[in-house]
């Protein structure tokens, strides 16, 4: 899917020590970008209180061919949690809210599956992915891009979805519990989560080109369009907007603004020349203290001993450092921002494609020299597993297409079978209907939800959605009564790469007409 290319050393002409230059940088990012095929990048390296490289690569969008800047906006996806939990660390130091004060203090209608997780549950515990819901649970409410579900449906629908594991046990990440994070900051503070951060952190450290959703960007003409790979071929893809998401996800920023937002970090909590506090440093302690454990391997080059979540961060070690870490990703952009706070480093990645690939080698590569790990081809080695499990999940599902082609003598049969309506307690309703010989599913709260369904085999069938940008097809699980009529449905992603925030698993559909 993405070609390899052949690449010289890098690190030619000076030691493993040294500050990697803007130069060698310049080199690392023209071939991160042709190797995984992303139109634009944007890189500031942040190295003892400056600001070391700051620049854009490439172009907004493959049509306009406008070039990206150090200026140019990308939605910087879920490293806006560290926002949100920097704004409650402020609230904390003005005491008007502590980390261990229960949501239903806040949010009275807050409820979870389970009486005990409802009455126990924290603010801490909304940051820390340990709510004992799977991976993604119920993101389908906020992907595709489209539906009408509110921050009040799914606060609401919170009580429906069925944990997979004990209450603060293990890591599962989710999205939709910093965006009841978001709206305690609105109670508690009298101003919407993307006002607050606007006023109270953007504001102080002048990212004045940064926004806390893409409807508060007063001019959009130096914004990049999201892209996404289909097939072999880069197409792009509708910009994300949904302001609901905003405590999860919603920021759009730039790495000039992202270097000052690294600065304070690295400093703790303190910014500009005067040295003034956003934060205290008690705070900033707690948000890069580990709160939630996950599960890590001790290989080279890193040598990680531990991982944990944090406040908003992953934490680890690499190579005997601590790295406070964050990625993030929308449909057609994705981000990294990388500290290690004993070398006084911070990196940022904005690309405007959604391979994680690229961003993983510029940022381990520029990492590495300054940890003076002997140098190794990221680029190379991130190609590799991105063309071999590319390779593996396309021919599972090419297998599944394949069958459903061969049914077509038999299909129409057992298609009837599911038509019908039905819901699910937190999606809502859909329907599987007929027109003109071909069988349709249709999501009545999240419109682009919607796609043609085939027979696949025994009581199994495939749904192929009309926005192939998801790629996320799905298989629907029917469920008869004794006259053969379908009862219920359970859906669950065909390939193995969809994203987990196309949560079809957690789906349970009963008939209602």
């Amino acid at each position: 899917m993405k070609s390899k290319l052949a690449f010289l050393s890098l690190f030619i002409g000076f030691s493993l020590s040294a500050q990697m230059t803007s130069t060698k940088i310049d080199e690392l990012v023209e071939k991160s970008m042709k190797t995984f095929n992303v139109p634009g990048i944007a890189v500031a390296v942040v190295k003892d209180g400056k600001v070391v490289h700051l620049k854009g690569y490439g172009v907004r969008s493959i049509i306009t061919k406008q070039k990206v800047d150090e200026n140019t906006l990308f939605g910087i996806a879920s490293n806006s949690k560290a926002f949100t939990a920097s704004a409650l660390a402020i609230l904390v130091d003005e005491k008007k809210l502590n980390w261990d004060d229960k949501v239903i203090k806040y949010i009275p209608d807050f409820k979870m599956y389970n009486d005990y997780v409802t009455n126990e549950f924290t603010i801490r515990d909304l940051l820390t992915h340990r709510s004992g819901l799977g991976m993604g649970a119920g993101d389908l409410m906020l992907w595709p891009e489209g539906g009408d579900f509110t921050a009040t449906d799914i606060i609401h629908n919170l009580r429906y979805l069925k944990p997979v594991s004990s209450f603060r046990t293990k890591f599962d990440y989710d999205n939709l519990l910093y965006i009841v994070a978001g709206e305690i900051i609105q109670k508690v503070s009298g101003k919407s989560w993307p006002e607050f951060v606007e006023s109270r952190i953007m504001l102080p450290l002048q990212m004045e080109k940064s926004k806390g959703n893409w409807h508060r960007i007063p001019d959009t003409t130096n914004v990049v369009t999201p892209h996404v790979p289909l097939k072999g071929k880069l197409g792009i893809t509708k910009q994300s907007k949904n302001s609901v998401m905003d405590a999860a996800g919603g920021i759009f920023s730039n790495v000039s603004d992202m270097s000052k937002w690294v600065l304070m970090q690295l400093n703790k909590g303190k910014y500009g020349p005067e040295n003034k506090a956003l934060f205290s440093e008690a705070q900033h302690n707690e948000m890069w203290a580990p709160q939630t454990i996950i599960p890590t391997n001790t290989t080279p080059p890193y040598n990680t001993h531990f991982g944990a979540y944090g406040l908003g961060w992953f934490l680890n070690d690499v190579k005997g450092y601590k790295q406070v870490t964050h990625t993030g990703g929308l449909e057609g952009m994705v981000t990294q921002v990388t500290l290690i706070p004993e070398l006084n480093l911070g990196i940022v990645v904005l690309t405007n494609q959604q391979s994680g690939s690229a961003f993983s080698a510029i940022t381990n590569t520029i990492k590495n020299t300054y940890l003076e790990i002997p140098y190794k081809d990221y680029v190379e080695m991130y190609s590799k597993r991105t063309q071999e499990a590319t390779a593996n999940a396309d021919k599972s599902t090419e297998e599944v297409w394949t069958t459903v082609a061969n049914n077509k003598t038999t299909q129409k049969t057992n298609l009837d079978k599911i038509i019908g309506t039905y819901t699910d307690n937190w999606l809502g309703e859909i329907t599987i209907s007929e027109k003109k010989g071909k069988y349709y599913f249709a999501s009545k709260r999240s419109p682009n939800l919607s796609g043609e369904v085939f027979f696949y085999k025994d009581n199994n069938f495939a749904v192929k959605w009309f926005n192939r940008n998801m790629e996320a097809d799905a298989f629907i699980n029917a469920t008869y009564d004794t006259t053969g009529k379908t009862i219920n449905i359970k859906m669950k992603p065909i390939s193995e790469l969809t994203d987990f925030s196309y949560d079809f698993q957690d789906l349970d559909f009963n008939r209602i007409k």
